[in-house]
């Protein structure tokens, strides 16, 4: 086997801000509420001709751009997102295209929902350790906005959109993937759905709306009990010990979820990123939405050891725990 790493990363949010004060304006909640119950403040929304293909490639051009970086030699485009353009053709076919990626290069799209970042890493990780590939394209994207339920308060005040990308490159004789776990529980899959083909899941009727339904309530007590686990095997499996972690960044789903599984886990809240003050619950963008705002800010640096951790829809969950080897940036970033 040989070794990958984290060579570069990007990310992408649009330009329209929607404020906690504009959701006061399209149904019944408060700044004061929302941000008591979430901590969120603002979301950004894409265009109406904006979608997250367009959203994955101006992540990439970040990349490219900060880290000097070239996609013609990739070999494979993974993107996770729950909201592509189409159902098929896929996302990472188009970015493929979009960007002038070889047309040697695979293109997957991988589904796994608010997991789906970690997931993808994951399969890059084996695709470079095992040699078949040698750099591999990662993005999680998504445009939660275009399916969305304005009128569902509980809902609408979450979600917001956002691309991160990342580069997982041949990385010698060091592996800087350290350790994983992956699980799925889809006794839970009618927790969080968007209708399509079937009608029901697992004897559930669904609501046929074609837009995102979620229980809030049974979501929250299966993460909170879930990720701690989840976060303990990842730290079994890497031989590590959490005081080692220099950063821990979950899902940004709700501040108030991140809470209480850094209190299981007796890990100070001050060092776990998030990025849904800013923008929300992005879904498969919000992990890397949150690395790449600790990259910018100085905190999070070449060398310290990271653990992720996605959760969501299926239900499920992924884990990974990595040592950061970033190439030096050449260009300083521009502001999110």
């Amino acid at each position: 086997m040989t070794g990958a790493r984290i060579t570069a990363i990007g990310s992408y949010v649009p330009a329209r801000r929607l404020t906690n004060q504009d959701l006061e304006q399209m149904v019944d909640t408060n700044d004061e509420w929302i941000v008591q119950r979430t901590g969120i403040r603002e979301r950004r929304i894409s265009r109406a001709d904006e979608y997250t293909s367009d959203l994955c490639a101006a992540a990439v051009r970040d990349m490219m751009k900060r880290y000097g970086k070239s996609v013609q030699d990739v070999d494979m485009v993974l993107v996770a997102t729950s909201t592509p353009d189409f159902s098929f053709p896929s996302v990472a076919s188009i970015v493929q295209n979009t960007l002038g990626i070889p047309l040697t290069a695979g293109a997957i799209d991988l589904s796994t929902a608010c997991a789906g970042f970690v997931y993808a890493l994951h399969t890059a990780h084996a695709l470079v350790s095992s040699g078949l590939h040698h750099k591999v394209l990662v993005i999680g994207a998504d445009t939660l906005s275009k399916i969305t339920d304005y009128t569902d308060r509980s809902t609408c005040i979450l979600f917001g959109d956002g691309a991160g990308a990342v580069l997982v490159e041949s990385g010698g004789a060091q592996d800087d993937f350290m350790g994983f776990n992956l699980g799925s529980d889809g006794s839970g899959a009618q927790h969080v759905y968007r209708t399509g083909l079937a009608e029901k899941v697992n004897g559930v009727e669904l609501s046929g709306t074609g837009l995102l339904v979620q229980n809030g309530r049974e979501v929250f007590k299966w993460a909170v009990r879930t990720v701690p686990q989840g976060v303990q095997q990842v730290l079994k499996n890497a031989g590590a010990e959490l005081a080692e972690v220099d950063w821990f960044i979950p899902h940004s789903a709700n501040l108030r979820m991140i809470e209480p599984i850094c209190e299981r886990l007796n890990y100070p809240l001050e060092q776990a990123l998030y990025s849904l003050e800013a923008f929300g619950n992005t879904s498969a963008a919000s992990i890397p939405l949150a690395l790449d705002l600790g990259i910018r800010e100085g905190k999070v640096r070449s060398g310290q050891q990271v653990l992720l951790y996605g959760f969501g829809a299926g239900l499920t969950h992924a884990g990974q725990l990595v040592r950061l080897s970033l190439d030096p940036q050449v260009a300083e970033p521009a502001p999110l």
